[in-house]
């Protein structure tokens, strides 16, 4: 295995300083050479070839172990015919695997993703194959984990509670959504078969399903199965496989599957199955929060609305948990109020919560301060350290004062007919520098964005609240008690988004790397800001 491994290592440092695949490894495989009569990668025709023969016995490796069957497949791609983005491919690899493997059970992961746990198939395994409950399961959905995140995890990656206490608790209750990747599935429910009870698998039947076929013959054969034109008036992408339309199409096929009377089940084992790459810079992650809670918004507006879709179908308990998901875009709107009102309502002079010895400021106090600790205590039993939490509660603000407000505005946008289904792939590649940085922990902007011009404008608004304060204090010296009796929970609230923006303010007017904001947002960030509390002290 180590040698294997080596020549693995060689071949792909070979291909990265060459930027293109060695002529000795383009020779060996046909695969490859099609691709020199390809024009454009989005206008090819199908290139399908089988590297590995499972049923050829001289398939084994260094040491006399028969391989696996392994195969390449480019599906087709014309601009005429739309390719449906990840769902479009991994059903053309579900028909495909269907003629030449045709195994019961399928594994999905990310092409930035690896098994970290030898163990995953067989923890797997026996829960498809458990005599009592497994014939009900269509898919086994493993943690989402990665091996780049920083001690204090600097963009709140893991979904650490999420995770590791949320879903668990759906596995009562039908079971946990499909996260997309890390996920076993059973190929008939994957395919569109209902659940029907008494329900039961011949896994020795299942067992003996290859193809007969030489390898040249299924290479040729199975190619029309991978076309443009192969799922025209067919259920492909609304019955059977992955659903289109969607820009989140792992969890609406999840819940496609469970409402054919299917359940799932949730695995965390001690070692993380699998193990993929995080974003590394805010932008990528601000982007990628964007994509999945504007598919999540798209799917609760849809006739796949859980509520709605799932009546009947799946218990009211599960129907509930997806809508949470479906709905945090539209939480932006609670949270932009929070940060932008009360420091526009301090400088206007106007009280938005009770004095300081009023006897009704014990309930907002309780509330803020019970609700913190017990997601301090959670964080931290799960594994989190202090510091992570902090960063978890700075990306929880980022995240709804832009990536979600933009997720809103597009889906608000889509339904109108102003835009179209558009699936942004995150990029998590970044320069030597940018890494470095990151492994510092140091928040990387370094880009002019929208979303950057919110997040800055708003640190400002909140920067001006607070001097806005501080100058009712020291002028009006003998009223000071008064101000802060009467303001004192706004200044408090002021104080703490500005104490969650400093990394804003640092990267505004501190810093000298790349990674700083860029000067037009500095500019246009203090611009609006300072157009906002004009109007506000003007009217």
């Amino acid at each position: 295995m180590q040698k294997l491994y080596e020549e693995m290592k060689m071949s792909i440092e070979a291909t990265i300083k060459l930027n293109r695949i060695p002529d000795h490894i383009r020779k060996q495989h046909k695969g490859f050479r099609e691709w020199d009569f390809v024009l454009s990668k989005h206008d090819h025709q199908t290139i399908l070839q089988i590297l590995i023969d499972g049923k050829d016995s001289n398939a084994v490796d260094i040491e006399g172990n028969p391989l696996p069957t392994l195969v390449y497949l480019a599906r087709e791609k014309r601009p005429q015919h739309h390719h449906h983005f990840k769902a479009g491919s991994m059903n053309a690899l579900i028909r495909v695997s269907s003629r030449i493997s045709n195994g019961p059970i399928i594994l999905n992961v990310d092409c930035d993703m690896y098994a970290n746990n030898s163990k995953a198939i067989k923890y797997s395994l026996c829960l498809f194959m458990d005599e009592k409950k497994g014939d009900e399961i269509a898919y086994v959905q493993f943690l989402q984990s990665f091996d780049n995140l920083t001690k204090n995890e600097i963009y709140a990656s893991s979904f650490r509670v999420l995770q590791q206490l949320e879903l668990h608790g759906l596995d009562a209750i039908g079971g946990p959504c499909y996260n997309g990747s890390g996920c076993f599935h059973r190929r008939e429910a994957l395919c569109g078969k209902k659940y029907e009870k008494n329900y039961k698998v011949d896994w020795k039947k299942l067992s003996d399903t290859k193809a007969d076929e030489s390898a040249s013959f299924l290479e040729e054969t199975c190619k029309v199965l991978a076309s443009c034109t192969f799922e025209h008036n067919t259920t492909w992408g609304k019955e059977m496989g992955l659903i289109y339309g969607f820009l989140v199409e792992d969890i609406i096929t999840g819940l496609s599957i469970q409402c054919k009377g299917w359940k799932s089940m949730y695995l965390s084992p001690e070692r993380d199955g699998f193990l993929g790459v995080a974003p590394i810079t805010l932008l990528q992650t601000l982007v990628q929060h964007k994509r999945w809670m504007d598919g999540h918004l798209q799917v609760f507006l849809s006739r796949y609305c859980p509520l709605l879709y799932g009546y009947k179908k799946i218990p009211l308990k599960l129907r509930l948990a997806y809508c949470p998901y479906n709905l945090w875009a539209a939480n932006c709107l609670a949270t932009l109020y929070i940060v932008v009102m009360p420091c526009l309502c301090l400088l206007k002079g106007i009280s938005l919560f009770p004095k300081i010895s009023s006897p009704w400021v014990f309930p907002f106090a309780y509330v803020a301060f019970v609700h913190r600790a017990y997601s301090l205590n959670e964080f931290l039993w799960c594994g989190g350290t202090f510091r992570g939490w902090c960063n978890d509660q700075r990306m929880w603000l980022f995240n709804r004062t832009s990536a979600y407000f933009f997720a809103l505005l597009e889906t608000i946008l889509k339904l109108l007919g102003y835009s179209r289904l558009n699936f942004v792939v995150t990029v998590k590649v970044a320069d030597k520098e940018a890494l470095k940085r990151y492994d510092g922990e140091l928040i990387e902007f370094g880009a002019t964005s929208p979303m950057f011009d919110i997040l800055a404008t708003l640190a400002m608004l909140n920067l001006f609240g607070i001097f806005g304060a501080l100058k009712k204090v020291i002028l009006d010296v003998d009223e000071d008690l008064q101000v802060l009796e009467k303001f004192g929970l706004q200044i408090l609230l002021c104080f703490v988004l500005v104490t969650i923006n400093l990394p804003v303010y640092q990267a505004l007017f501190f810093r000298n790397d790349n990674g700083k904001m860029p000067s037009s947002v500095t500019y246009k960030s203090i611009i609006f800001a300072m157009l906002a509390c004009t109007a506000t002290m003007c009217f």
